[in-house]
């Protein structure tokens, strides 16, 4: 292998855009995706992801393209693309395999070239699933023409401070020089240092459980949230009450979506199965968070009655434009479902893709928006957050419902004779 290695990143969306831009500073990079347009807008120095700085973006020594050719000569393949689940909630490992596919055609016999994977997967999937398929689209034997290797990716989508320079990366190969190397690469472009793991299964497990953990303690705030509905306490001052114990977990209910905590438990389940467990506690879990869209518009539902409904926020996270498994969208589904008209504002969405993935037609603005019968604050946007008591008033007829899915406005003293739910 070359010294410094030249490295290609398959995939530039939320996860191998940044890694490019981290590599690039040290290495030779070429930056592939299969979305031509994509490739146009990042050369133009356009991230819809907003996960990149401008500046950083078009002063990158690295090459973006949308041509397999511009993979050929590489010494590392680092794949970073999507690992959704399917219809079944099962692992759709489509696109690592077409990935696999494509990097097959460039390895050179005899280059010890590394194939590396940080998308998240269950424990196996790097040596069953992507070995094997790289194997068959380029001839080569893994462990001995070509090695591969893991290191999870850990990106927090809107997160300034949890950045890939900062973040601690685990890595795992599959011998102790493709390790040694992975080590190497990354510990050039962090300061959080590298951790390696004892096998890449090992990495494999670590990465699908930080996901599936926080699922299932975000899965009891839920549960908890609703006997509290019951009981009539607020379940956001009884977190404030708990939390003062020192080692409490402060988790809060919500709409858990994302392309990560909402799927990656998933893939373990999967695995479990497999081999004979029946996973009991990640999948109630997952069907807790799952119906919390549907509980959340039975409740409104039930307030409302009938007439038009406000939703503020589309995306799956606040202050991020990320639409990726959205469960708001679960949520105007059973509202609509309950016979209320519902118009949906989100400025950091986008209008095209919301139409195309849920069949939402964005409002271009609120400026225009009055005498809805409720209003449903569905993600924290700052913009959001940053509602008094008056603008709230605003948008509902007298009598109105402000509905409060992220606890942002439960301090807020509203007009008399508006009406509150909280989760």
């Amino acid at each position: 292998m070359a010294a410094p290695p030249r490295i290609s990143v398959i995939g530039l969306g939320y996860v191998g855009l940044p890694l490019v831009l981290a590599l690039a500073r040290h290495f030779d990079v070429v930056g592939y995706d299969i979305d031509g347009g994509r490739v146009a807008e990042l050369v133009t120095g356009m991230d819809r992801t907003a996960e990149t700085d401008p500046t950083v973006l078009s002063s990158t020594t690295a090459r973006l393209t949308a041509v397999a050719d511009d993979l050929a000569g590489s010494d590392i393949f680092i794949i970073t693309v999507p690992t959704p689940v399917d219809d079944d909630k099962r692992p759709d490992l489509r696109a690592l395999e077409s990935a696999a596919r494509t990097i097959g055609g460039y390895l050179g016999a005899g280059s010890g070239a590394i194939v590396t994977l940080e998308s998240t997967v269950y424990p196996g999937a790097t040596e069953d699933v992507l070995g094997p398929a790289v194997e068959a689209a380029s001839g080569l034997r893994a462990g001995k023409d070509f090695f591969l290797g893991y290191s999870p990716e850990r990106v927090n989508p809107g997160d300034a401070e949890h950045t890939h320079d900062r973040l601690t990366k685990v890595v795992a190969g599959q011998t102790p020089t493709t390790t040694e190397t992975l080590a190497a690469v990354y510990g050039a472009t962090t300061s959080g240092g590298i951790y390696v793991a004892r096998d890449i299964k090992t990495a494999e497990a670590a990465k699908v459980i930080e996901n599936a953990q926080r699922d299932i303690n975000i899965a009891f705030i839920n549960e908890v949230a609703r006997i509290f509905h019951r009981l009539d306490i607020s379940t956001h001052d009884v977190l404030d009450a708990a939390a003062t114990k020192w080692n409490f977990l402060d988790f809060r209910p919500g709409l858990v979506g994302g392309h990560c905590i909402g799927v990656d438990p998933y893939y373990l389940a999967h695995r479990a199965r497999q081999v004979g467990h029946e996973p009991e506690v990640i999948l109630a879990g997952r069907r807790i968070n799952d119906d919390m869209g549907a509980f959340v518009a039975s409740e409104i539902a039930g307030q409302v009655g009938t007439g038009r409904v406000l939703m503020l926020g589309l995306t799956f996270k606040e202050n991020v434009p990320d639409l990726r498994n959205s469960r708001v969208a679960d949520l105007v589904g059973g509202l609509r479902a309950a016979g209320l008209q519902v118009d949906v504002h989100d400025p950091l969405a986008d209008k095209a893709e919301a139409t195309a993935v849920y069949g939402i037609d964005l409002l271009d603005a609120l400026a225009d928006a009055a005498d809805y019968d409720a209003v449903v604050g569905a993600v924290a946007h700052d913009l959001y957050k940053g509602f008094d008591g008056a603008r709230l008033a605003r948008l509902v007829k007298p009598g109105g419902l402000i509905a409060d899915v992220k606890g942002m406005w439960r301090n807020l003293v509203l007009a008399d004779g508006l009406r509150r739910w909280q989760l």
